[in-house]
């Protein structure tokens, strides 16, 4: 049965997923599977963008003929002929016989390298820049030579400005009920499929990647359609970054990658006692690798992630330890420059790994080593101890600075008081449905980003208008002004919204566009939102989303919260007499007692014991 996904109204998602395969080109561990994207486009002729692996024919076939609805298919569009996208496309020319084969000259001969039809007489030949037109639709070809076969091309529509982008910006991974890139947590879901898939297929070509990424900045994109993974619909600042840091050769993060061959044990004590001492020295991001376990796609994945890797490896038949040795060859091969690397070796009577890692290592560009090469002979003693400690000590100086690395992360403190430092606006945030609105006061809206304007706001998970934004996706924040009275923030900050209506009564109410209320007094202005990203950052959700609507009301100052401390919240009473107790720095709320619960909560703000401070 017929399997098809709407992009959207002339776009359909045809292809078809695999979960069954275990190794992506006979050598890649893929256990989420993989997508293998195929799209028909509906307009007055109809067009078939590449085609699929042979495991899922049956299913593609099927998709096709529902895609197409009982018309003819007029074109076929060839961007790639690898066969994972071009395997089904001598079944699919046989059965629609009368399909025009649009290609460029390399893949026209590759087809007649990979088939027995002949499917000469069917071809149109295209070149950059020309221009294939369907009725609305108007497919124009860049080549893209490299990115990652010889032939390759990507196709863009001018009408819908969507990109067919082969195996560009694509993913390991099956596509399952989520389709676009907004429908998932990529960071935390996806990222790393993506990372691998690239570094792996794509990662040797960074400059041919960098030429094509020149040609994709002068377009107008609203869509990327890849052959495998999500969909990406907004948000192309992000991949496009990702895809620039990667063929670029420039790291994700500040961290350390440790890859280590151990027959028994030995190295890998001493690779946990290098991590320990780097978290001793306030480098925390450290991903540690035993090359025997992990597949290595996954570790040149990490490499191209990391600023600094650390190789660790015996000595193995006088020579570089076998696992070690075919990730070496894998890291070169890749041709991953710009990385500080950092040797530890080990061998009971002959320890050569280290010196014949440097050697390989020295080959990419870029390449510096940080820190002495430390050998093991055998097992850890104290004296290796120390040259551990020294190295790590080297890594973190390098990681962090030489500064930094001198102190112990022991002796680093954090003095609450330095957040009272930070320079806030304060917002009346604002959500809600047709049954039941809220909101409440908040310190923590931010502009993200310009184009496309986007805000970011964190809201207390007890706050009512917390739930009322994670269940609507929509939410308006006021720009609290000057002229604000007390009575706003006790209205909106003390009291919840699951309990009174705190728009009752109001004539400081008006509506935005999104059905949203605002507060037309004591605001300077407001904007209206549609979340497109939830981050879930323990006590507080972090909403991020695309501004709809944005509003000036008045040239008041906007109030920050020193000018609230100073200028709108009560003086914080006087101690009379004997009388002890606590106010709150937030709302003035004052607490009677001798000594504060250190797990008291103010029952006007919410806020915690530290926001807290005796009466004077």
């Amino acid at each position: 049965m017929h399997c098809v996904r709407k992009i959207t109204d002339d776009i359909n998602l045809v292809g078809a997923s695999d979960r069954r395969l275990a190794l992506f080109e006979n050598l890649y561990p893929i256990p989420e599977g993989v997508a293998y994207n195929a799209y028909i486009v509906e307009d007055d002729k109809t067009v078939l963008i590449d085609t699929t692996d042979k495991s899922v024919v049956e299913q593609f076939k099927e998709n096709i003929a529902y895609a197409l609805n009982g018309r003819g298919l007029d074109y076929i569009i060839v961007n790639h002929m690898e066969p994972d996208h071009s395997a089904t496309l001598e079944e699919i020319a046989r059965t629609y016989p009368e399909a025009v084969i649009v290609c460029n000259a390399k893949i026209s001969q590759m087809i007649k390298n990979y088939f027995a039809l002949d499917m000469q007489g069917r071809i149109k030949l295209v070149k950059e820049g020309d221009v294939l037109e369907t009725g609305r639709h108007k497919f124009t070809f860049v080549m893209a030579p490299m990115v990652h076969w010889p032939e390759v091309m990507v196709t863009y529509d001018l009408y819908d400005k969507t990109l067919y982008s082969a195996d560009a910006f694509g993913s390991f991974g099956a596509i399952g009920a989520a389709l676009f890139n907004d429908q998932v947590d990529f960071d935390r879901d996806c990222l790393d499929d993506a990372r691998r898939y690239y570094t792996n297929i794509v990662g040797k070509y960074g400059t041919q990647v960098q030429a094509v990424l020149k040609k994709a900045a002068g377009l107008e994109i609203a869509r990327i359609c890849s052959l495998h993974g999500l969909i990406w619909r907004n948000h192309f600042n992000y991949i496009l970054d990702k895809y620039n840091k990667w063929s670029t050769y420039t790291p994700e993060e500040k961290g350390v990658l440790i890859a280590y061959a151990s027959v028994y044990g030995n190295t890998e004590n001493a690779v946990n006692i290098l991590a320990a001492r780097l978290a001793d020295k306030g480098v925390t991001n450290v991903k540690i690798c035993d090359v025997s376990k992990t597949h290595p796609s996954y570790i040149l994945s990490d490499a191209f992630k990391y600023s600094n890797i650390v190789l660790a490896s015996t000595t193995y038949n006088a020579g570089i330890f076998t696992n070690m040795h075919d990730l070496i060859t894998d890291i070169v091969a890749h041709g991953l420059k710009n990385r500080a690397y950092s040797i530890i070796e080990n061998g009971s009577w002959a320890p050569v790994s280290g010196k014949l890692m440097q050697d390989e290592l020295a080959k990419l560009p870029g390449s510096r080593f940080v820190g002495d090469k430390v050998t093991i002979t055998s097992s850890v003693k104290e004296e290796t101890v120390e040259k551990l400690y020294v190295l790590a000590d080297s890594i973190a100086a390098d990681i962090i600075g030489e500064e930094a690395a001198a102190a112990d992360a022991g002796d680093v403190t954090v003095d609450n008081k330095a957040f009272f430092k930070i320079t806030y606006g304060l917002f009346v945030l604002t959500s809600g449905d047709k049954a039941k609105k809220g909101g409440c006061i908040v310190n923590t809206v931010i502009q993200v980003t310009d184009t496309p304007k986007r805000i970011s706001v964190a809201v207390n998970k007890a706050n009512y208008t917390c739930e009322l934004i994670n269940k609507t996706g929509v939410f308006n924040a006021c720009m609290i002004d000057e002229d604000a009275d007390f009575k706003l923030f006790q209205d909106f900050g003390f009291r919840s919204g699951r309990d009174v209506d705190k728009f009752a009564g109001r004539d400081d109410v008006a509506y935005a566009a999104n059905g949203l209320p605002y507060i037309n007094k004591a605001c300077n202005a407001f904007i209206s939102v549609n979340v497109t990203e939830r981050i879930d950052a323990g006590t507080h959700m972090v909403f991020i989303g695309e501004v709809t609507e944005a509003k000036v009301l008045s040239d008041v100052n906007s109030a920050s919260y020193n000018y609230y401390s100073k200028n709108i919240k009560p003086a914080p009473p006087k101690k009379e007499g004997g009388k002890k107790g606590f106010v709150c720095k937030v709302c003035g709320y004052v607490y009677e007692g001798d000594t504060l619960p250190e797990d008291f909560v103010c029952p006007w703000c919410k806020h915690g014991a530290s926001d807290f401070e005796p009466l004077k």
